[in-house]
């Protein structure tokens, strides 16, 4: 696809279109696959990369402030230059996608650098996720009201990947396909008891309670909890409790455990915290569940060092997993790692899937009132960036058993 562009006599570069050259040239250095087409401010067209097959994004930089923002701010600051409109693109998803694809020599160009990396890093050190903290941060994102959350979501209101047994598959379909592998996961059956640890509006804890299971769910989420037991009295399933508990204050033991993409709002300071409390609270030979998103490893490391867009926006004190050291310590707390499963290219459709309903519910302007055009573009955006960092392999969601010994 052409760039439109409008062509300009060279000029002597400014110091800041001097800087945004070089970030440009760093950039086209670390692109191995896809190509960026660009239109530089003033309108001289540029191509990145191209090297080999992958991703073609077009980007059009309205102003040098962009390049700037990205590399003293990393995907922070490049968000922040989205919404300061100094840069657009007819498919963000395509640039995402091709970052992450080429993470590996692109993440030097993603990270912030200098003291906006260190004033970012305390920010985010104050988001810490003790008991306190923990709380804060879910109730900033999930407390976000359920009306909202309903317009987008599949009708089980499930907030997590689906599992697609098939391309083109319905949303709600292969949402109950993903719930019904978690529960057979633990191997439990009628009369057993599960723990739940992040359970979300309930769709688990319905699937569960409906095989004969009893389910114990907490959440650190007002909204969240009323929802959930509204949803169970509505549909008569008593062997369903959901209780206000952080998961370090659990004291009872289960038959089996289930946990969807909770662990990352946990962070990896807390990681011991959570695989003890797994420990703790399962029984001997029992099995949990665990759905994750991780980064690919050989990032993890410069990710964890940085704030990014999302910790930043969308979820305060979040943390994607190193699954070889998550795998590590769950393994020191005596629990096995047994069956994993990763489907990354699902949550990429389910991400596109949500998109596509939130996008109608705005056009059609049933959005509550609160949420400004501010809120709906970062929340667009937010879908956008995930979306192409599961289609880039960069992050990646799988699903593993945990089991502990007889």
């Amino acid at each position: 696809m052409d760039v439109a562009v409008t062509r300009t006599k060279r000029r002597r570069p400014s110091p800041l279109g001097w800087f945004g050259r070089r970030v440009l040239a760093r950039i086209d250095r670390g692109i191995v696959e896809g190509a960026i087409l660009t239109s530089l401010p003033g309108g001289e067209p540029m191509r990145l990369g191209g090297r080999a097959p992958g991703p073609e994004a077009i980007v059009i930089l309205r102003s040098w402030w962009s390049l700037w923002r990205l590399a003293t701010g990393g995907s922070a600051g490049w968000y922040e230059a989205w919404a300061a409109g100094e840069w657009e693109s007819p498919d963000p998803v395509a640039l995402f996608e091709l970052f992450t694809r080429n993470r590996r020599t692109l993440a030097p160009a993603g990270r912030a650098q200098g003291l906006g990396r260190w004033l970012r890093r305390q920010w985010h050190r104050a988001r810490r996720n003790d008991r306190a903290g923990a709380l804060r941060n879910i109730h900033e994102h999930y407390d976000l009201g359920n009306d909202f959350y309903a317009l987008w979501l599949d009708p089980g209101m499930t907030y997590s990947s689906a599992v697609f047994a098939a391309p083109g598959q319905d949303l709600t379909a292969a949402q109950d396909t993903k719930l019904a592998a978690m529960l057979a996961r633990t191997g439990c059956g009628t009369g057993n008891r599960i723990l739940e640890i992040g359970c979300g509006w309930g769709s688990f804890a319905e699937t569960a309670a409906r095989a004969g299971v009893g389910v114990h769910g907490i959440t650190l989420s007002t909204d969240q909890r009323a929802f959930a037991e509204a949803r169970m009295a509505r549909l008569g399933l008593d062997s369903v409790t959901i209780d206000l508990i952080d998961y370090r204050d659990v004291g009872d033991t289960y038959d089996g455990i289930v946990s969807i993409e909770m662990v990352e709002a946990v962070g990896e300071e807390y990681w011991p915290d959570y695989l003890a409390a797994i420990a703790r609270a399962l029984k001997p030979g029992g099995r949990a569940a665990i759905q994750y998103i991780a980064i690919d490893d050989a990032i993890f490391d410069g990710y964890a060092r940085n704030v990014d867009f999302i910790q930043r926006y969308v979820f305060p004190g979040g943390m994607l997993l190193s699954e070889s050291r998550f795998r590590a310590i769950a393994e020191r707390h005596g629990l096995a790692w047994q069956d994993r499963h990763a489907f990354g290219l699902d949550y990429a459709e389910t991400l596109r899937r949500w998109r596509v309903a939130f996008d109608a519910a705005v056009a059609e302007g049933l959005l509550p009132a609160r949420f400004d055009r501010y809120f709906i573009d970062l929340w667009r955006y937010y879908l956008m960036y995930c979306e192409g960092g599961f289609r880039g392999g960069a992050i990646d969601v799988a699903q593993v058993t945990l089991v502990k010994a007889r």
